[in-house]
């Protein structure tokens, strides 16, 4: 069923790796899918997961089964909260030790597996140690060095590879109904992510917010600009984590009270509403990792704005990311030297650090954006 792997575009390898190893050829206990953000992490672990469960002649039913997160071989935690529970951590412990009930293997997945303490990774590392003969652990995270050494030493790694821009936007024009160039503009200006050439080939508000981004960037002549800058970027990052979270959080919600036997629009009664409550904060936790990861996306596209100009200055033949503003990144360029951009550039990254790091986001971006201050031509020789 080769359909199974098609959402994963330039990663043969990995897959030659994890389907031999489904097939018996090399089959670890625990596993370790890295690579950066867009790759196909969980998409890869997901088609593996499927492949281990699956009894001969049953691939079918079991992804679909998979793909609903409903068969009862596969266990799975994500979060998007900043950190995974240890509380949650120990039930999937826990729910490992029990054999497969219909398939080939029992498979606990987590994601985002580099979003657990040290004191969780610990109890997660005594499953991994001494795991049922059927079980089969598959962790993903950006790179091995964002979990325990200890953790490493028990997985076998197999390593996704950033797609090209032009394999995305194959993916992204085939499965979207996207033309083209419309889908390699958005490969492009997403650096080869898929989650996020997906949104700016599909959503015209996604765009927009980019564009904007751009703009506020190229703008800034003061201090008192990248002050509101800031603030309007801070903005923009919350209305992306809102469009992505508020439809989501009404949803389960109404599923909740569904399942608790509450109307829509009754009042919920008085010995459920801890439960509420419970599902109330899970949802702010969530919100508070959208925003986050908002700002970051932000970031990263200011980050390929200050390396597109740098590279004209620099004299670099690259294509850009940021093609079709051509004329302002031109312009930019010679409003600074090439030094100056890049302390722009550390100044991002300095700012990516504060914000994982809890601090206060305006002021980190103020901090950024400061550096990005381009007056005219004269005041920079």
């Amino acid at each position: 069923m080769d359909a199974l792997w098609d959402e994963l575009t330039g990663q043969a390898e990995a897959i030659g790796v994890v389907r031999a190893a489904a097939a018996g050829d090399g089959l670890a206990h625990s596993w370790l899918i890295t690579g950066p953000p867009g790759s196909g992490r969980s998409t890869l672990a997901f088609a593996f997961a499927t492949e281990l469960i699956a009894r001969p002649g049953d691939l079918e039913a079991t992804a679909a089964q998979v793909a609903a997160r409903t068969h009862p071989d596969l266990a799975v935690l994500s979060t998007e909260a900043v950190i995974i529970k240890i509380e949650d951590v120990r039930k999937l412990v826990a729910a490992s030790q029990f054999s497969p009930a219909v398939g080939r293997h029992r498979v606990m997945i987590i994601e985002d597996a580099d979003r657990m303490t040290e004191r969780t990774s610990n109890v997660l590392l005594k499953a991994l140690e001494e795991p049922p003969e059927r079980t089969i652990w598959i962790l993903c995270a950006p790179s091995e060095a964002d979990l325990l050494p200890t953790i490493r030493s028990r997985v076998r790694t197999v390593r996704l590879r950033v797609p090209s821009v032009e394999a995305v936007a194959e993916l992204i024009s085939r499965r979207d109904d996207v033309s083209l160039p419309e889908a390699t503009r958005a490969a492009r200006e997403a650096q080869a992510h898929i989650g996020m050439a997906h949104r700016l080939a599909t959503d015209e508000q996604a765009r927009q917010r980019r564009r904007r981004t751009m703009e506020l960037a190229l703008g800034i002549r003061g201090v008192a600009g990248a002050v509101q800058a800031a603030a309007e970027l801070l903005e923009i990052a919350g209305q992306d984590a809102k469009q992505i979270t508020e439809e989501r959080d009404a949803e389960e919600r109404e599923q909740a009270l569904r399942s608790l036997g509450v109307e829509p629009g009754g009042t919920v009664p008085p010995a459920l509403r801890a439960q509420v409550k419970a599902l109330e904060e899970d949802q702010k936790r969530r919100a508070t990792r959208s925003l986050r990861d908002g700002l970051d996306r932000i970031l990263v596209d200011l980050l390929s704005l200050y390396r597109d100009i740098l590279l004209l200055q620099l004299g670099v033949g690259l294509e850009p990311v940021n093609l079709a503003i051509y004329g302002e990144l031109a312009e930019a360029a010679a409003r600074a030297t090439p030094a100056q951009t890049l302390a722009t550039l550390d100044a991002i990254a300095e700012a990516r650090t504060r914000i994982e790091g809890n601090v206060a986001p305006a002021l980190a971006l103020e901090a950024m954006l400061v550096t990005g201050i381009r007056r005219d031509a004269a005041s920079t020789r």
